[in-house]
């Protein structure tokens, strides 16, 4: 598996890996929600974000996008979840940050979990305005519990 820096021309992939992973862990909000954001995660929020894909002989299975300190996205291929490829990304990221602060829906058991496996921690609770619903604000600092 190689990590690299996103390419323009893999923008349309990225946004179905979002997509579908997004309606599969997500399954308690609308698929109209994800399906009206798409065009921004194409347009706006990929292009603003410093994104790595993790890709096997140039087919990309995942990506992260950091907004500074902000884990704004990590999603994996959904033929390719359960191998270790959210891991290799997360971990290449907390090689070049002191903290990272991510937010996750409370509802999706299997992210909160993988994360909080990973050395992050619960700050807060909040609501989502978009979506009305409950979401946590997650923190990882270096030198804290890997």
């Amino acid at each position: 598996m190689n990590i690299r820096l996103y390419k323009k021309t893999e923008v349309n992939k990225l946004v179905e890996i979002w997509y579908e992973g997004s309606l599969i862990a997500h399954d308690f909000i609308s698929k109209d929600y994800w399906k009206s954001k798409k065009i921004e995660m194409k347009e706006m929020y990929l292009p603003m974000s410093e994104t790595y894909v993790i890709s096997n002989d140039n087919d990309v299975v995942g990506f992260v996008s950091m907004v500074d300190n902000y884990l704004a996205a990590l999603f994996i291929d959904v033929k390719h979840q359960g191998e270790g490829n959210g891991k290799r990304l997360l971990n290449f990221i907390k090689k070049t940050k002191g903290k990272i602060q991510l937010k996750v829906y409370k509802k999706n058991n299997k992210a909160v979990n993988f994360y909080l496996g990973n050395g992050f921690v619960i700050k807060e609770e909040s609501i989502d305005d978009q979506t009305a619903e409950k979401e946590l604000l997650m923190e990882w600092e270096n030198g804290s519990r890997q």
